[in-house]
């Protein structure tokens, strides 16, 4: 078992790089998906024919919702790479999707240039982009956990979360940026182009960054008969369903105190759309800065208390948080609450890759990571939105708060019935060598002890 102690302060230096590699690109990965979203009122009607704006809007919408049906897809896809082929091709291959798809926005020809076309080969850029985000966090998490030193694993692998957090808001800068520089003419007719331009351009400086990493999967893993094959996976199902079971109160949290906040904020508590805006953002980015915290925290109490944490403050506090919001009239009562609900998902989200890799063993472990989450985020998190609304237009608002606490309290049934991954999780016998260890663990693989 490795520890901090055996580490020299030229190989902590060497983790740390990978750390910041692998996690850049995951911040242009989220950047470029998130991009279009706050695009979209702006390139709809380039996209289909001109009429009603919001028709027009429903269609990105619709194209933006096909990308995250390519998420357990992308999941499975870049699990396998990553467990058959090494978490470096894996991660290689993702962001370069990323950036293709993004490139090709920014320079498809509109309806008006090419008809059917244009709406058509926007949505193959989209699922390309939807493919490539549901492979990234597997990938990337499997490879955060591995190479960040034992003792220091949840403050260093919750920069995924700081990363996902921040390319958010990145894209929200950008647009604020050029709403500021340029009038809603030039957004329309060209400037809603420019962030997929920087996004690719980011993409392409992610990929310098991944290209000169340690690959953390030995070869001996890799030619494991069941490596990356769902029939390996199957061996694990009990781990495979607890992180579908956790994840499921996990993401809804995360989703209904992230992205469905404005909206919330807007439509419940009739709060002005610009001031709902900056109150979320302000949360968002106290949000990031959470997440090492949090992270460092479970290093000290370890994974299954921070899950404990979550899903028991999740279940007692989340009705009276979205009570009191539903009745808010202060911006800064709401940033308080906002924060106080974003705290409690910390416990989760800080440690959300991590924990899910020490339950996989290395042969597995990119594909159990990436298909559970998929699988828990598609069905539980992605739904969020919908599922809120749908239950406001029936005059039911408040049985989505109980919703929301019911599933925390199947994450906390899930959490109590599991054994303590930090202490019997398969990442904690991994022995994690140098990058100059040579042939015998590929250059910085993962070992088990013989």
């Amino acid at each position: 078992m490795s520890g901090n102690h055996q580490l020299s302060p030229a190989e902590y230096r060497k983790r740390i790089f990978a750390i910041l590699g692998a996690s850049s690109g995951n911040l242009v990965e989220w950047f470029d998906f998130y991009v279009y979203s706050f695009c979209a009122i702006y390139f709809a009607p380039a996209f289909f024919p001109k009429g009603d704006p919001t028709t027009q809007l429903l269609n990105t919408a619709g194209v933006f919702a096909a990308g995250f049906l390519m998420r357990p897809i992308g999941g499975w896809l870049f699990g396998r790479i990553a467990d058959k082929h090494g978490r470096k091709t894996s991660m290689l291959i993702s962001v370069l999707m990323m950036c293709g798809g993004s490139l090709a926005v920014a320079l498809m020809p509109t309806y008006a240039a090419i008809g059917a076309w244009a709406p058509a080969l926007l949505l193959v850029a989209r699922l390309f982009q939807g493919l490539s985000v549901g492979g990234e966090y597997g990938t990337s998490a499997t490879y955060m956990s591995e190479v960040a030193p034992n003792g220091r694993r949840g403050f260093l692998a919750s920069f995924q979360y700081v990363t996902l957090i921040g390319g958010q808001l990145l894209a929200v800068l950008v647009l604020f940026g050029m709403q500021l520089w340029l009038t809603k003419q030039e957004l329309m007719d060209w400037g809603w182009r420019v962030p997929f331009v920087l996004g690719a351009l980011g993409a392409l400086v992610a990929m310098y960054l991944r290209s000169s990493l340690a690959e953390t999967a030995s070869s001996d893993v890799r030619k494991k008969k069941d490596a990356g094959t769902l029939k390996g996976l199957l061996q694990h199902k009990r781990a495979f369903l607890n992180v579908v079971g956790f994840t499921a109160g996990g993401s809804l949290m995360f989703y209904t105190f992230t992205t469905y906040m404005q909206k919330y904020l807007v439509n419940t508590a009739g709060m002005d759309p610009k001031l709902a805006n900056g109150v979320m953002t302000g949360a968002l980015f106290v949000y990031m800065i959470l997440q090492p915290l949090f992270g460092a925290i479970s290093d000290k109490i370890g994974r299954r208390n921070s899950m404990l944490c979550f899903s028991i403050l999740g279940m007692l506090c989340t009705f009276p948080i979205l009570h009191l919001l539903k009745d808010v009239s202060s911006p800064y009562v709401a940033f308080v609450l906002a924060i106080l609900a974003l705290t409690i998902v910390s416990f989760y989200t800080s440690i959300s890759g991590l924990i899910k890799a020490e339950m996989f063993p290395a042969e597995v472990r990119a594909l159990g990571v990436g298909l559970s989450y998929a699988v828990g985020n598609a069905i539980f998190g992605g739904s969020a939105e919908f599922v809120a609304l749908s239950l406001k237009s029936a005059g039911m608002e408040s049985a989505f708060y109980w919703y929301v606490s019911a599933l925390c309290l199947v994450a906390l049934i899930v959490t109590l019935r599991m054994p303590d991954p930090q202490r019997d999780g398969h990442l904690h016998d991994d022995v994690l060598v140098g990058g100059e260890a040579g042939a015998e663990a590929d250059a910085g693989g993962v070992r088990k002890p013989a």
